[in-house]
């Protein structure tokens, strides 16, 4: 069984790329190195949009990510049951480029916010949360300047009712963001934009818990390197 390739896109201002490739390979996958300017996602079975400040947060955060090459190839990928995982400037870039819904703002009181930060998997149903129980609680940091997640009434109403509100905040909300949303996810459910890092809990050495683990692990187990859906 060949192992599952999982892109990993650095774009100009990208922080966390070589932390998610790492939580790749330990999670068993293979890392792969996309560049923002490419028009080639190499044949990947899931992609990875890591945290940091694309092109420094300049207009809006991922908003000019939205318009890079190799966006133009992840999304109607994306649109097609590629499994894509965004993480706090990741999740801005999915929501810029409406591959989810609502949008992500400064948070609340407008401070840069970084702690250890307890989650609920809501919904264990998505390509990245199989290996979590539904209701099972996680720490891993969150760190963020414009992660306030909103939308409107309607959208919000929505994603309660059809279960799409991946994670919450637990204990503190660190940013303002409506119902304490953390992450959600697409209709399909392989679409996911999480606001803390899961990269960084992967191994006890350096991390407040390997509890992250758990979103790279789950695009293991579901044996994507042998169905080649990239």
């Amino acid at each position: 069984m060949n192992a599952a390739r999982v892109g990993v896109i650095t774009f100009p201002g990208s922080l966390d790329d070589r932390d998610a490739a790492r939580a790749v390979r330990l999670a068993g996958a293979e890392p792969v190195s996309l560049w923002h300017a490419d028009h080639d996602l190499r044949g990947v079975d899931a992609v990875i949009l890591p945290g940091g400040f694309s092109y420094g947060d300049y207009l809006r955060a991922g908003a000019l990510s939205r318009f890079a090459p190799l966006m133009d190839e992840l999304i109607p990928a994306a649109r097609a049951g590629l499994p894509v995982l965004g993480i706090c400037n990741g999740f801005q870039v999915l929501c810029e480029a409406h591959l989810l819904p609502g949008a992500l703002l400064p948070n609340a009181g407008l401070h840069f916010v970084c702690r250890d930060q307890r989650l609920r998997i809501d919904n264990a149903g998505t390509a990245w949360t199989s290996e979590y129980s539904e209701g099972q609680e996680i720490v891993i940091p969150v760190k963020n300047r414009d992660g306030r997640y909103v939308a409107d009434s309607q959208t919000l109403a929505e994603l309660e009712s059809s279960g799409r509100i991946v994670a919450r905040y637990l204990d503190l909300n660190p940013n303002g963001s409506l119902n304490d949303i953390a992450g959600i996810c697409n209709e399909a459910g392989n679409v996911v934009g999480l606001m803390p890092h899961p990269e960084h809990a992967v191994e006890s050495l350096t991390g407040p818990s390997t509890d992250g683990l758990g979103f790279f692990t789950s695009i293991v187990k579901a044996g994507l390197g042998q169905v080649g859906v990239g």
